[in-house]
């Protein structure tokens, strides 16, 4: 699957994420996850509306108000809809028992950067916004996403954080795209490793920056450029040991770490980038979805501020 061409891109992604799925057997039970389509208006632009999945648990545990994830797809940045990491996100409904909200940003080369993470903050700051009449908990609110998804999930930190805005309780980073640079080790040893070709790299940072990688864009864009990460939000990081991506991903929890952020670092050995949507009921997968959910309990546990 070459990105080159993003309209090829999003027929062979849309093609890959529906033989995935057939390939891996039955998806996860819903029948206790109420899931609804809808769109969000953000109140500074009436022209736009953000189309958003919205999950809920049914039988819920007691009247508290719910926390809510907000989740943004991977595809590299290009490709991917609501539908790319749907069973993902039943899953940490169930078990992080929260609400979560399915975000479809625009998606470049029609949309470069800012849009893509300003749909993403805008959908952050409207449940924020509106939790009290959804019967969420607007001071209990996440962000996350995998790889693209996982750089605007720490864009939408940083801006939350820049604007001062939404107090988040947690950044939910699954092996993210976070530097455009394409330096690393890693990079340079796994180019052609599952789950992602390098070769790929270029493209994708070109469709989202609107112009070639590596010329010096705003840190929003691209979040490993930042050089300061005090007052972000706690992160739960996850990164791959046979991708291309691991060592950017363990270098941004380093920084982090440094400027005083709580982080949670993993590294799963032997595995490979998206390895927990390709085969969920692996060993590593089964723990990846254990661990991730943990962490979301974990931050819910603690309201923002």
């Amino acid at each position: 699957m070459s990105f080159d061409d993003p309209l090829k891109a999003r027929r062979n992604f849309r093609r890959a994420v529906a033989l995935s799925r057939a390939l891996r057997g039955p998806a996860p039970e819903q029948d206790d996850v109420a899931i609804r389509n809808t769109v969000v208006a953000p109140a500074d632009d009436s022209d736009r509306e953000i189309p958003v999945r919205i999950y809920e648990p049914k039988n819920r545990k007691n009247s508290a108000p719910l926390p809510v994830l907000v989740y943004l797809h991977g595809g590299a940045f290009v490709a991917g809809d609501l539908e790319t990491e749907h069973d993902r996100c039943v899953r940490y409904v169930r078990e992080a028992d929260c609400a979560l909200v399915s975000v479809e940003y625009r998606r470049p080369p029609e949309h470069p950067f800012p849009a893509p993470a300003e749909d993403g903050y805008a959908v952050v700051s409207e449940v924020v916004r509106t939790a009290d009449t959804r019967g969420w908990d607007g001071t209990r609110v996440a962000v996350g996403g995998s790889s693209a998804g996982g750089n605007l999930a720490a864009a939408v930190a940083l801006m939350a954080r820049d604007r001062g805005g939404p107090a988040l309780v947690l950044q939910l980073l699954l092996y993210p795209a976070l530097d455009d640079r394409l330096e690393t080790g890693s990079v340079r040893r796994f180019r052609r490793a599952s789950g992602w070709d390098v070769e790929d790299s270029p493209h994708m940072w070109r469709h989202y920056l609107g112009g070639e990688p590596g010329g010096g864009p705003p840190p929003h864009a691209v979040p490993a450029r930042c050089d300061d990460f005090h007052g972000v939000a706690p992160a739960y990081l996850l990164v791959a040991e046979v991708d291309a991506l691991r060592d950017e991903g363990i270098d941004y929890a380093c920084r982090l770490m440094r400027d005083g952020v709580h982080v949670e670092l993993h590294c799963y050995a032997g595995a490979f980038h998206g390895f927990e949507l390709a085969a969920p009921n692996a060993a590593a997968s089964r723990r990846a979805h254990a661990d991730q959910a943990a962490a979301l309990r974990a931050a819910f546990t603690v309201r923002a501020g």
